[in-house]
């Protein structure tokens, strides 16, 4: 009995499974591109709530490992091999779900950045327009008077 996992492991190990599906189900939705900056926020609240997530499911991770190395003590080698060769699979697929997790947090970040700067650069450039349709449509100076040709030209 004491190569046999503990109920607790059991459940932990369902649990861990079922949310490891969940998020790799979640990250691998195709990205669709976003020019909406709103949108773009509730994605990275979605990872960062994820991230949160993960750190939370941890604890639950490392009771698997504990309880591993506990039965491969005491149980066969064969046992023990495929409580092993299980965890290891686990613990592949949780590192590659947080990596993922981290890129994908990164990347949105910097789109964000990217996204709010063209933004920027988009309102300064109307601006700038909606001037220079203002001063294309101002009257034109008398031809006799050189001192507004001559004000004039600096602005062009």
């Amino acid at each position: 009995f004491d190569s046999l996992p503990p109920a607790h492991y059991k459940e932990t190990m369902s649990t861990i499974l079922a949310w490891i599906q969940q998020s790799e189900t979640k990250l691998s939705m195709p990205q669709v591109a976003v020019a909406e900056y709103e949108i773009m926020e509730q994605r990275l609240r979605e990872l960062k709530a994820l991230q949160s997530s993960l750190q939370e499911q941890q604890k639950g991770l490392n009771y698997l490992s504990t309880t591993v190395e506990d039965m491969s003590r005491k149980a066969p080698a064969e046992v023990s091999q495929r409580y092993r060769s299980e965890i290891e699979v686990i613990l592949g697929r949780w590192k590659k779900l947080s990596a993922q997790l981290v890129e994908h947090c990164q990347k949105l970040e910097e789109l964000m950045t990217k996204l709010q700067r063209f933004q920027n650069d988009t309102k300064t450039l109307k601006k700038w327009m909606a001037e220079v349709d203002v001063f294309l449509k101002e009257e034109w100076p008398a031809l006799g008077d050189s001192e507004a040709l001559e004000k004039q030209l600096e602005q062009c």
